[in-house]
């Protein structure tokens, strides 16, 4: 088979724990109108926190580390872009470059270290029953449970006064401002919270891969930022903010199909980042050239249409008539008619006007007038 049973489910599961990357930039990117760029870093952070804690045999307690680490790297961010007004760019670029030592010192300044013998939070789930079908499918399962629960709680928070706020932030910073609410502090909140999620998803890839290396975050922007835009592409004419959030978790686990689709081609592993490259591309270019196809098929359409009208007139078909289907269009965008251009083109070539044209049979009729007299 081209995709197994095995592959994919290893795409899901992968898909499921990015999924909490590109949540983290639907907050930041899309949300808060804010561009994060610390991403690779944090992400990096929350794994390299993750493995240590978890080697010291606190795997649950891991996440939560993470979580804390990304909501301190957040926070920084934050700051830098409130406090001492840092474009948001080069907040994030300036946080990305410092967690590579931070991280470096967290893995005791080793550029990987390996979590084998350790029990995880997937070791764990999988003990709590012996049934082959559980030993297969409990690491998916866990992982619904956490991206599920996640779903919920971010949900139930947009929702709440804060989340508006913060929600509004990104809309109009002068109308929140205006409202009596600080904006800064709304930036920072959002941050952190986005964060938080990157170090999650951090922390379970770590466990999920048993190491940590200093280079995993690399282009982990870019990764997040396709499934975020293949996934706002299901629910662009969505108001339900739950859809809003489910659809990026789908965008995430198709862009691990697409991944999977290519190891199957023999792409190699140097090309991924091509590959995520043109991704992003195709994914940021697709609404508009769905909207450039309908107008040329429009345009094919509406020129087909008048050649058949010509057609007609030549033919002297019911279109001579006047009051074509064509012609009451033009009239009706406020442009001149087939016939009226027709009719104006006759009377140029006969050396009169329209308006002359009208006014000749009083002057035939004066003439008779004056030849009696």
């Amino acid at each position: 088979m081209f995709l197994t049973a095995q592959i994919i489910q290893t795409a899901i599961e992968t898909g499921l724990i990015y999924g909490l990357v590109a949540l983290s930039l639907f907050i930041s990117f899309t949300i808060l109108d804010v561009c994060d760029l610390s991403t690779d870093g944090c992400y990096t952070l929350g794994c390299a926190v993750g493995v240590m804690v978890a080697m010291t045999g606190h795997p649950v307690l891991a996440l939560f580390a993470s979580m804390g680490a990304g909501i301190l790297s957040g926070f920084i961010v934050g700051q830098l872009q409130t406090t001492f007004r840092v474009p948001s760019i080069l907040a994030g670029i300036i946080v990305n470059t410092g967690l590579y030592t931070i991280n470096l010192a967290v893995m005791g300044f080793k550029s990987n270290v390996a979590l084998f013998g350790t029990d995880t939070v997937f070791s764990l789930f999988r003990g709590l029953s012996d049934s082959a079908f559980w030993k297969e499918w409990s690491n998916l399962i866990l992982l619904l449970l956490i991206t599920g629960a996640i779903c919920a709680a971010l949900h139930w928070f947009l929702g709440t006064r804060l989340g508006l706020s913060v929600r509004a932030t990104g809309d109009s910073a002068a109308m929140v401002r205006a409202s009596s609410i600080n904006p800064g502090f709304m930036i920072v909140l959002g941050l952190c919270l986005s964060n938080a999620l990157t170090g999650l998803a951090g922390s379970l890839i770590g466990q999920y891969n048993k190491m940590s290396d200093i280079n995993l975050g690399t282009g982990m922007v870019t990764i997040a930022l396709a499934s975020l835009i293949i996934g706002t592409s299901f629910s662009s004419r969505s108001i339900h903010m739950m859809w809003k959030i489910i659809s990026v978790m789908i965008g995430s686990i198709l862009y691990r199909f697409i991944i999977s689709i290519a190891l199957r081609l023999n792409v190699p592993t140097e090309a991924f980042k091509l590959v995520s490259a043109l991704i992003v591309a195709a994914a940021i270019m697709a609404p508009q050239i769905r909207s450039m196809v309908a107008v040329r098929r429009r345009q094919t359409a509406e020129i087909r249409q008048r050649r058949a009208v010509l057609e007609e007139r030549r033919a002297g078909g019911p279109a001579a008539e006047g009051g074509t289907e064509t012609g009451k269009i033009a009239e009706k965008n406020g442009g001149p008619s087939a016939e009226g251009t027709a009719v104006r083109q006759t009377a140029e070539k006969d050396g009169r006007s329209i308006s002359t044209h009208s006014r000749e049979p009083g002057t035939e009729e004066s003439r008779q007038k004056g030849g009696q007299d």
